[in-house]
């Protein structure tokens, strides 16, 4: 277990996504996963307002609803660490402060909790003045319906500037950035935030940590993606530099006897400040290779091939 940045949240160090929940995995299926995950010691549950809007037929708030009705069965949370986010559920776009308010309350009465242990800025809202945004969240933390904040795709200057206002204003700081970083999509993260991320005691709890599924291996060429749920998301790591990775993570696994998955994850917590990679299971059968990453430390000679591979991937553009 580990604790997220300068907070009081202790996690297992994988973190649960719940993108999957209402997407591509229904209820029963993801209640399974949430017992499994528990079961094998994970606590820590990602999920966001606007999960799964995207879906046909969905209108936002599916994975938290699923989430919170599990929760109900169980009877308990206390246990549990949960982080959801605001600013992209269609019903409530942006980070006004009337919008973030009415938008933590939804997700309270979505998941069915008194309070949210992780509150995660999602996206940036340039229409609205950082200062009321800071404000809105220290006015969440107060009111008691929220625990810590957390910031998500947000620009290294913009999370400098969230943390300066709330050192000007006696607030509290946020604890946990959220950037898409993998051994495939090592920038802008590495360049551009990890100073930051050090300088400010923040917690890292990197999304797409798996690049989709990219790095689970599964995926080898254009056509073993072509129709599947994940195409879209997917298609953007398929480089030649970008399969060197998954050769050598094979090799890895191989000779460790675990996942790709495993290694994958095993290496992305090696990194400075990273707390617990996000990873989403859409079967109880692809949770044990990721809860495996907990217990694999990987040599100083593994690290170093991985470290050298991943370094020719060129940044997205």
């Amino acid at each position: 277990m580990t604790l997220i940045g300068t907070s009081d949240l202790e996690v297992f160090p994988l973190a649960l996504g719940g993108n999957t929940f209402g997407w591509t995995s229904d209820e029963r299926e993801s209640h399974a996963v949430l017992d499994a995950f528990v079961e094998g010691g994970g606590n820590f549950i990602d999920t966001a307002d606007m999960y799964s809007a995207w879906v046909p037929g969905n209108s936002g708030g599916e994975s938290e609803t699923i989430i919170g009705s599990w929760i109900a069965r169980r009877g308990a949370h206390d246990d549990l660490v949960i982080g959801t986010k605001v600013s992209a559920h269609p019903q409530f776009m942006g980070l006004s402060a009337a919008n973030v308010v009415a938008a933590a309350d939804a997700s309270l009465a979505r998941l069915g909790v008194d309070a949210i242990d992780l509150y995660w800025a999602h996206y940036d809202d340039e229409s609205t003045s950082l200062e009321e945004t800071v404000a809105a969240f220290e006015g969440l933390r107060t009111a008691g319906k929220i625990r810590h904040i957390a910031l998500s795709n947000y620009s290294a200057t913009r999370v400098a500037e969230w943390i300066g206002i709330a050192q000007a204003h006696g607030f509290a700081l946020p604890v946990a950035l959220q950037p898409h970083y993998n051994l495939v999509a090592r920038e802008p993260y590495e360049s551009e935030y990890a100073a930051l991320v050090e300088a400010n005691g923040l917690g890292v709890v990197p999304y797409f940590s798996l690049a989709a599924g990219f790095l689970t291996g599964k995926y080898r060429t254009r056509e073993d993606i072509a129709g599947k749920a994940r195409e879209g998301q997917v298609g953007g790591y398929f480089t030649d530099e970008g399969l060197a990775v998954v050769s050598t993570l094979d090799d890895i696994s191989t000779a460790r006897g675990v996942e790709l998955a495993t290694t994958a994850l095993a290496w992305l917590q090696a990194q400075p400040n990273v707390v617990a990679p996000i990873a989403s299971a859409r079967t109880v059968e692809q949770l044990p290779a990721l809860l495996a990453a907990a217990s694999l430390s990987l040599t100083p000679d593994e690290l170093a091939q991985l470290d050298a591979v991943s370094a020719r991937v060129p940044a997205a553009v």
